[in-house]
Parts: structure tokens; sequence; C-alpha cells
């Protein structure tokens, strides 16, 4: 049968002290002499004691945990920032509480119930969707701090994100420099695409004077390494005569690269390929991908910052503030002047 756990009042009877004086003591109190609160830790670690942390919570209301909700764990950029998020907290007291939607609305919803139910202080979430957001807003409105770690500028909701559209802008624009005139770009009209990703690209377009072609916009299923590998080949049956290409992720490019590599299409020299993200799978491919940078560390900090500011908030909770990063670009061999053919 399992030993029941040391109690307060386990540590005062081998002390000698009151239940109230241990207390304080491993609560760190100034008001117990040093000597006494010696006494009682070392007392507290030979009976193995453990803080009720329930108990604890109801008289703070607080749990010092915060959730957070991936949409796809095997997504090496979500990965990272999972690891990133979980240190961060770490470091400043927090427990992680940690989830995966596999990308469906209704396991999120779930997700968001169950998170609430086990008092979490906050939430850091990657929706499922940039646009259907209602239930966080609702949550958001009920006061309780939530921040979205993807969302479009005018969410309603705390965000702090990478500013997707300037990074597509800038790769398109980069294109265009190198004499790119026939850009396709992957993602942005499907229900769950990026729209700000294709916005920033006709963004680049228009700045340059050249037509928005629909044709040149391929919504893959996914952005993963399959999907980019379809949409590539559903691009090239085109024949619309695209000389570079702009994929939502490294993923999704590498899935690029693999259909061009096994149908003998020269890159950079027959198609230049762009990723984002820039992961370490991007960066060492058999021709490493130019990508535009995702600043896990900014993001996370800011993150960070946003949703325990509004954890001691105190009344109610401040307007919600959309804060976006820029990205750079990282160029490699993936891209190039069509000049260069």
């Amino acid at each position: 049968m399992a030993k029941s756990a040391a109690r307060l009042k386990d540590i005062a009877e081998k002390t000698g002290f009151s239940v109230n004086t241990v207390s304080l003591a491993l609560r760190g109190s100034p008001r117990i002499p040093d000597e006494t609160r010696k006494q009682i830790v070392e007392a507290a670690d030979r009976l193995n004691y453990l803080p009720n942390q329930v108990a604890k919570s109801l008289v703070l209301k607080e749990t010092k945990s915060i959730g957070l909700i991936l949409t796809d764990i095997t997504n090496p950029v979500l990965t990272a920032v999972a690891q990133a998020v979980e240190t961060e907290l770490s470091g400043r007291g927090y427990l992680t509480l940690f989830a995966t939607s596999n990308k469906d609305p209704d396991l999120e919803h779930k997700i968001i119930d169950s998170f609430r139910a086990r008092r979490a202080d906050g939430m850091l979430i990657f929706p499922c969707s940039h646009r259907d957001i209602d239930h966080i807003r609702h949550l958001r409105g009920r006061n309780y701090p939530v921040v979205l770690l993807a969302a479009e500028p005018g969410a309603g909701v705390d965000a702090v994100c990478m500013d997707e559209r300037a990074g597509a802008y800038k790769a398109a624009t980069h294109l265009i420099e190198s004499g790119h005139r026939r850009i396709a770009v992957f993602d942005g009209t499907s229900e769950r695409g990026n729209q700000e990703k294709l916005n920033g690209y006709r963004d680049a377009l228009a700045m340059a004077g050249l037509p928005f072609d629909p044709s040149l916009v391929v919504a893959p299923d996914a952005p993963d390494v399959r999907s980019g590998y379809h949409a590539m080949e559903a691009l090239v049956s085109r024949n619309t005569g695209t000389t570079a290409v702009i994929c939502p992720t490294d993923s999704s490019a590498l899935g690029a690269l693999r259909y061009c590599v096994r149908h003998g299409i020269e890159v950079p020299k027959d198609m230049a390929i762009f990723g984002f993200d820039d992961t370490e799978f991007g960066e060492h491919a058999v021709i490493a991908l130019s990508s535009v940078n995702y600043d896990i560390e900014a993001v996370t900090k800011l993150a960070i910052d946003r949703v325990i500011g509004l954890i001691n908030a105190e009344g109610n909770l401040p307007d919600p503030v959309v804060t976006q990063v820029e990205p750079d670009l990282v160029i490699r061999e993936s891209t190039a002047s069509p000049s260069t053919r």
C-alpha cells in the first residue's frame, strides 16, 4: 500500500513547532528566525514533504502554469518554439501545459476547455485557422489571458507573431530583383491558408508593376513535404512558364525540391525555390534553401512577456495588441537569377 504524503502537521510534530510556524517557514517568511527555518526545512526534507500545489493555487488564485497549444508537433519550427517556450517559462517559475490540436478545430476547442478546467493561468496558442478564432475572442472577452502565436493584424486578440506578409513581400521582391517575372506561390487561397503570405506576394508584384496571375497560385493540402511535392507537380502541369516559387514552409519547399530533382528540373537554374521559417533541414538540404527567417527567440520572449503581463493585470485586461516581428531573408543556393540558366 502506498505511503501517504507527509503533511504540515507531521513536520510540526517532528519539530515541536506549530503548524502555522511550519507553514510560514516553508514559504520563506521573514518572521521566522533562520535557525528555526533551518530545522523545519531539514525535517521536511527527511519526511519527503511536497507542498500541496492544488491547495496553494486555491489560496493564491494562480497555478503558475500556462497552456501551450500547437497545431502540428512534427513541424520543426513549432517544435523549436515549444522548447523555447518551456525553457523560458521554467526560468520564470511557470509550468508549461502542452497539447497539439493536429489542425483539428474541434480538438482545439476541447484542449482550451481542458486547460481552463486545470486552472491554467493563461494560454499561448497556434490556432488551427488564422481567421476562425471567434472562440478565442470569446475567451479574451471573459477576461482570460490568451496570446496567439500566429494571427492576422486585426485579430482582436493579443498576438505575437512573425510578420508573414512582410516576409513574403521580401522574398518575392528578392526574386523580382534577381530577374524573375513568373513567380508562383503556394498557400493562401484555402480556408485555412495563410492570406498574409499571399497578400505580401501580391504587394511585391504590384510594387514592381507585375500583374497577378491566379494560375501561379497553388493551394497545397498542408504545409508539409508531401503537399509541397504535389503542389510543384500541379504547378508544372499548368505550363505557366514559372521560374521561381515561394513556399509556405521549408518542409513544403523540400517537397518542391524533391519533385524538381526527380523530374530533371535543375534548381536554381530552371526553378528557384524559396522556403519559409529557415529550419535546420532547409539549411542542410542537398541544395540549401533560401528562406524567410523565423526569429524564435524574439517571438517567444515577447509572447511570454505579454501573457504574464495579462496574468498579472489588475481588473479588466487592457485592449489586445498584435505585435509582429519583421523577418529577414536568408539567401542560399536554391535561388538565383534566371540569367544564370
